[in-house]
């Protein structure tokens, strides 16, 4: 019988032939942890275990409340600087470098055929550079730094084949949006997903990553696709150690098989309050907004930035509406303002802040008030996500985004985008 992709990863991290329901002690290759480290570094001394397990394989990027918006949090962050220094952490980046999911391939964190997990739920990220990545817990997270292992249950896996074109205005977000809105909330609880199809192999790997980064919010314990050479094109010149492509088998076994066609795809919009509370933009044009963020670990790379500004170029944001772009790391930033991003994105009236989590966990830099509403680009829309309980928060590609931040209402980005 043959293996799929997560079968055979956990194979290799466990060093034993596992299959779909065994529990596995499996070798952790890269472990994450943003702002949360500080809950961890607490738990891991009470383990009683003086130094972690391998302090090169730790990752610690201070992401989400960057800079620091409380006392509280800078208390956190003088913890987490602290213990890195005391067992020798040397990927730690502070707040300048930007958002976890963005800096761990930035930097060479991630291969294809690793095991990763962070303590965040949007690890699943790293999906789209053909790692198994997956989000844990802070205690599981120490026992980790600890143990350098983890046990997992091996997941079932779905395949999901993607063909057609993309219309115009219509990009991966969408595509997500609408596969969430078909399977719904827990559609793919604990399940591997792996992306198939001709559709995939044409998107670039940032749009893969958007892909994986969302599908954690129909439940999946992993979301792949299986690598090839934009991959390694990227991982170029960032990787200092070996790592082995893994793909399925022809005869891989799934527990689902399902198809998508892109080619009459509409835009896509996640409605309050639930993220596969999904309807075609038609169905909620119109809608009044506050506050339009472009960003967040979603969508706030380099293509979501350069798709914004074009859309922007030559037009005001609506003087009723906020505009916040949030580039997802520094190397970003500093590349959108070589490429003139970051000024037409000003000049057209938006605000640009740091690289970070920004609004998207209602913390900071952008929260709403009673009654406001926001069109963002961001991965989740739960009830006060974003600040007040008594706001409305609606998920869209970064091109819905800014042709709404223009306009002051939710709009069809098919109208500008050709």
């Amino acid at each position: 019988m043959g293996r799929t992709i997560a079968e055979k990863i956990l194979s290799r991290a466990s060093e034993r032939d596992a299959t779909v329901g065994d529990i596995v002690m499996a070798k952790v290759d890269r472990a994450m942890s943003h702002d949360n480290a500080g809950l961890v570094s607490k738990t891991f001394g009470r383990i009683g275990v003086p130094h972690v397990w391998d302090p090169e394989r730790i990752v610690i990027p201070i992401d989400h409340r960057a800079p620091a918006n409380s006392i509280k949090t800078a208390e956190g962050h003088k913890l987490i600087r602290t213990f890195v220094k005391e067992q020798n952490i040397t990927n730690f980046y502070d707040i300048k470098e930007g958002i976890c999911h963005q800096i761990m391939p930035e930097k060479g964190h991630v291969a294809p055929g690793e095991l990763i997990v962070g303590t965040d739920s949007h690890t699943t990220t790293y999906g789209a550079f053909g790692a198994f990545s997956t989000g844990i817990g802070a205690t599981e997270m120490a026992c980790v730094w600890a143990t350098g292992e983890l046990w997992l249950r091996v997941p079932s896996t779905y395949k999901i084949t993607v063909k057609g074109e993309f219309p115009a205005g219509v990009f991966a977000k969408d595509l997500i949006l609408y596969i969430i809105g078909d399977l719904r909330a827990d559609g793919a609880d604990y399940r591997a997903v792996e992306y198939h199809g001709p559709t995939m192999e044409r998107m670039s790997v940032s749009e893969r990553m958007t892909l994986c980064n969302m599908s954690m919010e129909m439940g999946a314990k992993a979301a792949i696709v299986p690598p090839d050479p934009k991959v390694e094109e990227l991982l170029e010149g960032k990787m200092e150690r070996l790592y082995t492509p893994v793909h399925p088998d022809e005869d891989a076994e799934y527990e689902r098989t399902l198809e998508y066609d892109v080619s009459d795809l509409e835009p896509q919009i996640a409605c309050p309050h639930a993220v596969d509370n999904v309807r075609a933009v038609g169905q909620v044009s119109g809608t009044r907004i506050d506050q339009a963020v472009v960003g967040s670990c979603t969508n706030g790379r380099l293509d979501d930035l350069r798709i914004t500004a074009d859309i922007l170029w030559g037009q005001k944001v609506h003087r009723d509406t906020r505009l916040i772009v949030i580039p997802a790391s520094r190397e970003v930033y500093l590349e959108a303002m070589n490429e003139g991003l970051i000024q037409t994105i000003m000049e057209a009236g938006g605000v640009v802040i740091n690289p970070g989590c920004g609004p998207c966990l209602g913390a900071h830099q952008g929260i709403m008030a009673d009654g406001e509403r926001c069109i963002a680009s961001t991965n989740r829309n739960f009830k006060g996500r974003m600040g007040s309980p008594d706001s409305e928060v609606y998920l869209a590609s970064p091109a819905t985004v800014a042709h709404s931040a223009i306009d002051g209402v939710i709009a069809d980005p098919r109208e500008v985008v050709r």
